[in-house]
């Protein structure tokens, strides 16, 4: 990756999004800190992200709401005047059994899980063929490939992100633009912290490794597909999952 980057990561004011922004983070670069909601944890990120030397921007929007990521990314093409690195990591979780699944649920989680990938990578797109150089990568799931019971929506998102990647991949290689996607497994979070040990002996139980994945683990693997040693890859699904699943 060169020296000065414009990269914009959404969903970073915490867990994998975080630890994506500052592993991207050097001195020249410029991170778009994109969150929906948290300023104070947005904030956090921003300054984990100067300490390495990048420029912070913190960018509040839904990426759910079409007119809100228009907006969002004219602002930044007219402050940049173009951008590198487009990491889609924002989602949502809304888990519950598919009988008892309210719409909403359903909505909700698709549309920003899958459709706010859709509507980022549409507003960079055009920038990103203008300037002949893109990296755009998509944060799937385990889930997306081996389903979980009671999510149905966020495993059906996750594995549409997947599908997403290698159409969209096929569409824009030829202009030096790659898109992959990243499936992460059982990262260790504030959320699976919190589970009970049973739950967790459980979890554990399904990981070869026998230890769960680090946010940074992720941001390791998203850093590569963004190199400038990842050009002649695009396409590809890189699972981090400490052998759950080997596809």
């Amino acid at each position: 990756m060169g020296d000065k980057r414009v990269i914009v990561v959404t969903g970073a004011s915490r867990g994998i999004g975080r630890a994506v922004a500052v592993g991207l983070s050097q001195p020249g670069c410029d991170i778009i800190v994109n969150f929906n909601s948290g300023l104070d944890a947005a904030r956090e990120t921003a300054a984990l992200v100067e300490q390495k030397g990048a420029a912070a921007h913190l960018a509040q929007f839904s990426v759910a709401d079409p007119d809100s990521v228009k907006q969002a990314f004219k602002k930044i093409m007219d402050e940049h005047r173009r951008i590198d690195v487009l990491v889609n990591n924002a989602g949502i979780a809304r888990d519950n059994l598919a009988a008892l699944m309210r719409d909403s649920e359903w909505d909700d989680v698709l549309d920003t899980n899958l459709k706010g990938a859709f509507l980022c990578s549409q507003a960079v797109i055009k920038p990103m063929m203008r300037q002949r150089w893109g990296r755009i990568v998509n944060i799937s799931s385990v889930v997306g490939v081996t389903g979980n019971p009671g999510q149905c929506n966020y495993s059906a998102a996750k594995a549409g992100l997947i599908g997403f990647t290698r159409a969209l991949a096929r569409e824009i290689v030829s202009r030096n633009i790659t898109v992959n996607a990243v499936a992460p497994g059982f990262i260790e979070t504030d959320m699976t912290r919190a589970l009970p040990a049973k739950a967790k002996e459980a979890m554990l139980a399904q990981i070869p490794a026998a230890r769960y994945g680090t946010a940074e683990d992720v941001a390791a693997a998203v850093a590569f597909f963004v190199s400038d040693a990842a050009g002649y890859i695009t396409g590809q699904v890189l699972h981090v999952n400490g052998g759950m699943y080997m596809g």
